[in-house]
């Protein structure tokens, strides 16, 4: 495939997850080519201290030298990849990831592993009660209003879960910015990646607890400015929250029991594999 026709495929494909950003083909590969590599770091297809083949990759994405040459720079200053002589371009350890960097958070909770969610919990119970409690004394009519709206699209969102989780991400998207702190507005881009892989996990499934009450709760302490409430409430949250993707983890060796013992039983009846 040239790299002409790779540019016009990858134009109806956006690779950031949403709306377009592009403003010409040749950002768009490279921001592709960039988000295709690093998401692969970060999920294990390339492990630390392996090699990437430039050839094999100018082939397999249809790319020049220099678009390659890019995305490798990107990927780069985000600590994935160093370049070496004699051994090209190299991952790097974990250890020397910019692990706060959005893209990252992003490639991370794409597929999140039970590590990533414990990480993501510590997190949030320490940033998000202490955010609830400035928030208390801090919010004004537009920081209210903005949490209210969230949490009526929470309440009328239903079993959709793509809205639920919006919804969500909304509310606690307003709550950190009812703070008025800068720096803890900006722990948002941490929140939000976890919490999107953590909702988008729980809310999988059929049925998913109610979470409106307990957001609400938070709502109405900071309404009254009560920072102690505020942060109980929070903390309240989060121990639903925990239980909720603790409940999802353990339910997926039974689920896959399950399956192999229904795929077992087809076999002994003859029947063919799903």
């Amino acid at each position: 495939m040239t790299e002409q026709t790779h540019r016009r495929r990858e134009s109806d494909v956006d690779g950031w997850g949403g709306p377009s950003r592009r403003t010409t083909a040749l950002r768009g590969l490279h921001g592709q080519t960039v988000e295709t590599i690093g998401s692969r770091i970060v999920r294990g297809r390339y492990a630390p201290g392996s090699s990437l083949p430039p050839e094999e990759l100018e082939q397999e994405f249809g790319i020049s030298k220099t678009v390659l040459r890019e995305a490798l720079r990107v990927l780069a200053a985000k600590g994935l990849v160093d370049a070496r002589q004699k051994r090209g371009t190299v991952v790097r350890p974990r250890s020397s990831w910019s692990l706060l960097d959005a893209d990252l958070l992003r490639w991370q909770g794409g597929e999140p592993d039970a590590a990533f969610l414990d990480n993501l919990a510590e997190v949030r119970g320490i940033v998000e009660p202490a955010g609830a409690r400035l928030a208390a004394t801090r919010r004004d009519d537009d920081d209210l209003d903005a949490m209210r709206a969230a949490l009526q699209a929470m309440t009328e969102a239903g079993t959709d879960a793509a809205a639920v989780v919006e919804a969500d991400l909304a509310f606690h998207r307003a709550l950190l910015d009812a703070a008025h702190n800068e720096l803890l507005s900006r722990m948002e881009v941490v929140i939000e990646a976890g919490l999107r892989a953590r909702d988008l996990l729980v809310h999988a499934g059929e049925h998913w607890p109610d979470s409106v009450p307990v957001h609400r709760a938070i709502l109405e302490a900071i309404e009254a400015g009560d920072g102690s409430a505020a942060a109980a409430a929070v903390d309240t949250l989060l121990e639903q929250a925990s239980a909720d993707a603790g409940r999802v983890e353990s339910a997926k060796p039974r689920a896959r029991t399950r399956s192999a013992a229904a795929s077992r039983a087809r076999r002994s009846r003859g029947e063919p594999r799903s």
